[in-house]
């Protein structure tokens, strides 16, 4: 249930919903509940709660609350509202002016800032000697792996959200043995250092990719045990220069972000952020090559990217065949590739920059930072 304070600015009773508890809610109560941004229109097309509507009263609340209250007075009575901000603070604006109407009201705590920190996990049905589980972060679209076999595990593409990498080894009853990153990535920062360290394991990054940070590098065509499975390394640069994909027995196939499901990676954060010294064509080309290995794989390898375009419920897995039907950057010839790839640029991740240069290492943000830092949608898709 809601935590019930007293606000502050008056005698009104005021609530908070954790953003963990809004996540299960979702799943099962969705029918009675209600998620309100009260974001500038803008800002809620670009990134919001599933299922979610936006009502935009920002500036009305900053000024005179009353002045929210006739856009507010539209919302179902039935509904328990849950008001969402940025960081929670107008959004507990909205929420005391809900309840003077008499609305069941509630404020998502720490806004879309801890929405943004929810992790949900579940296993694939993977065909392996082991189990595999997929973490998704639905406020940032991320999709992270744990393998566990025989006793040993690896993490893949962690967020710096430790705890929630625990709590699966440890339900598992299995050992890190060894992080990986499929690349470094551009909206969000990697735990994969501090949890490699934790462990005293090695923290597996391409030399590209690994420019001023201490990793364990590994190459195309390396092979790295966990338990009794092997993880086969295919270097698939295009999205970064240091980009791999790992197989998994020729099961399944984590692919960072070189394919997504219904798009392939885009080609130039990095040389954006003044990391890489190619340019968006050539890395563009790069990427062509790259998917070109990934679909030698079965048709029946279960494909596994590190992000999803939506609010991702795992697992979300689907076969390489069915990706080629889905995915029409798979369809088209050389050419056309590079063109629609370099041509084509969507919005940039925020503070792309800064997080890449995080995970090379040419930066050091500090822990307090980080979900700041990280706030706002992936946008690692080229479409």
């Amino acid at each position: 249930m809601p935590i019930f304070y007293y606000y502050p600015y008056g005698e009104t009773l005021m609530s908070e919903i954790s953003p963990e508890e809004l996540g299960e809610r979702l799943q099962t109560d969705e029918n009675g509940l209600l998620v309100v941004h009260i974001r500038h229109r803008d800002e809620f097309d670009d990134w919001h709660v599933p299922g979610s509507v936006n009502v935009d009263v920002y500036d009305e609340l900053a000024s005179d609350p009353d002045e929210a209250k006739d856009a507010l007075s539209h919302l179902p009575e039935e509904k328990e509202i849950v008001t969402v901000c940025g960081a929670g603070i107008a959004a507990e604006t909205a929420t005391e002016a809900l309840q003077e109407m008499d609305y069941n009201a509630a404020t998502l705590e720490d806004g879309m800032n801890g929405w943004s920190r929810v992790h949900r996990h579940a296993p694939v049905a993977a065909d392996l000697d082991g189990m595999l589980v997929q973490i998704a972060r639905p406020g940032k679209g991320c999709l992270s792996h744990v393998l566990v076999s025989d006793g040993e595990a690896a993490v893949f593409d962690p967020s710096h959200y430790l705890e929630e990498y625990e709590a699966i080894l440890d339900e598992y009853d299995a050992e890190l043995v060894g992080v990986f990153d499929t690349h470094a990535h551009a909206d969000h920062v990697s735990g994969g250092t501090e949890l490699a360290d934790r462990h005293g394991v090695p923290y597996y990054l391409h030399p590209k990719d690994a420019l001023a940070i201490g990793a364990t590098p590994i190459e195309d065509g390396q092979t790295v045990a966990v338990g009794s499975l092997d993880i086969e390394v295919i270097h698939t640069p295009g999205h970064s220069e240091g980009s791999v994909s790992f197989d998994i027995e020729g099961v399944s196939l984590i692919t960072g972000d070189t394919l997504f499901h219904e798009s392939v990676g885009r080609v130039e954060l990095g040389v954006e952020a003044g990391i890489e010294d190619s340019n968006v064509e050539q890395n563009a080309a790069t990427l062509y090559e790259s998917l070109q290995r990934l679909q030698d794989r079965a048709d029946d390898t279960l494909v596994l990217p590190a992000h999803d375009p939506g609010s991702p419920e795992p697992p979300v897995t689907t076969t390489l065949s069915e990706v080629r039907e889905r995915n029409e950057d798979l369809g088209r010839d050389r050419e056309e590739f590079i063109q629609e790839l370099a041509s084509d640029i969507p919005d940039h991740p925020p503070n792309f920059e800064r997080v890449k240069r995080t995970n090379v290492g040419q930066e050091s943000v500090p822990a307090d930072e980080l979900a700041e830092l990280e706030l706002g949608p992936n946008n690692c898709a080229a479409e």
